[in-house]
């Protein structure tokens, strides 16, 4: 599995289909996409799991308003119960020696059981009969979001989600790290063990620690004693500073600062600025309208020097959980 920062063909995205998601926040909700939506096509081709018909339709109508280059983008008929395609779009491999692209397909169950995922669990069957190319199958359940790699055989992952009940009871645990290293050609996983507060998915990876390098991790860390997510990201990254990387190194760290939480719709949110998305050429961040922002985009721009840094809300989104790179599942080249 490519790193991130490898170059793409393209970013897939999930058109939302379910306005209760975001209670009386939909328009809004659907304008902040389609602001996202609309950076990626112009800066790379954009692939959008989207049922033909009305859904398309309101795509198209909300894409051309947000100025989307609409050349660079395409439109499967896919049918999704749910926006969050890291999690449930495939997990796409590359064959160094061949240049192969492949898609591999893990059971995806809506977090643990929380949430109906039916539709969402055929995207990377779709995706890959749509694409023409082959499709490796795994029996245990993995999330986009809930693991990041470096593209040389080391990938990074939390306890609170690959040991949680509701994915691993009853699993052979020694199986389904084998079938983590077969599938993604992993030599090493390095664990760490907090999530953060009121997030859906138990603690994803992606908003917490992210590959930037071969062996640089950027990490959220909190500095403020009195916030939700103090001692969890604490004990990250104690674990990660007594981590060795396979060569015997120990990695980079690059600490970025948390936002301050924030409620909305009723509901208490798990705002990270470790959600971005890497493009060819750009590195999509999310803001939530504090001081703060400005702050993780320096971080960013230190660490990606080659790629422009784009700063885009990500308030209205974060109303069911994620940001911008839960939305998104890059496609390598």
């Amino acid at each position: 599995m490519p790193a991130e920062w490898e170059k793409q063909e393209a970013i897939w995205l999930t058109w939302p289909t379910n306005p209760e998601l975001w209670p009386g926040h939909f328009a809004e909700f659907l304008e902040q996409y389609s602001a996202f939506a609309a950076e990626i096509s112009h800066h790379e081709k954009l692939r959008l799991n989207c049922a033909a018909g009305e859904l398309r339709h309101q795509a198209k109508i909300f894409l051309d308003k947000a100025r989307a280059d609409m050349r660079e983008v395409e439109f499967f008929d896919h049918p999704a119960n749910d926006v969050w395609c890291r999690d449930h779009g495939p997990l796409f491999v590359k064959n160094d020696t061949t240049g192969e692209i492949a898609a591999t397909d893990w059971i995806f169950n809506g977090w643990g059981g929380k949430f109906v995922a039916n539709l969402d669990n055929e995207i990377p069957a779709r995706i890959a009969a749509s694409l023409g190319m082959r499709k490796f199958s795994y029996g245990f359940e993995l999330e986009g979001g809930g693991i990041e790699v470096n593209g040389s055989g080391t990938l990074l992952t939390t306890e609170c989600v690959q040991k949680n009940p509701n994915r691993a009871s009853g699993r052979d645990d020694n199986a389904f790290e084998d079938a983590l290293k077969s599938g993604l050609a992993i030599d090493e996983i390095l664990w760490l063990p907090c999530g953060l507060e009121n997030d859906d998915t138990d603690g994803h990876i992606d908003n917490l620690a992210r590959f930037v390098a071969p062996e640089t991790i950027v990490v959220a860390t909190e500095k403020n004693p009195a916030a939700p997510n103090f001692s969890a990201l604490k004990k990250n990254l104690t674990r990660l500073k007594s981590t060795t990387m396979p060569s015997g190194n120990q990695p980079e760290i690059v600490e970025l600062p948390m936002p301050e939480a924030f409620s909305l719709a009723g509901r208490n949110l798990p705002p990270s600025y470790a959600n971005f998305l890497i493009l060819n050429d750009a590195v999509i961040v999310p803001t939530y309208g504090q001081k703060g922002d400005d702050t993780a985009q320096g971080i960013l721009a230190d660490v990606f020097p080659g790629r422009k840094i784009i700063g885009l809300d990500s308030r209205i989104i974060l109303i069911e959980g994620g940001s911008f790179h839960c939305l998104s599942q890059q496609q390598p080249a």
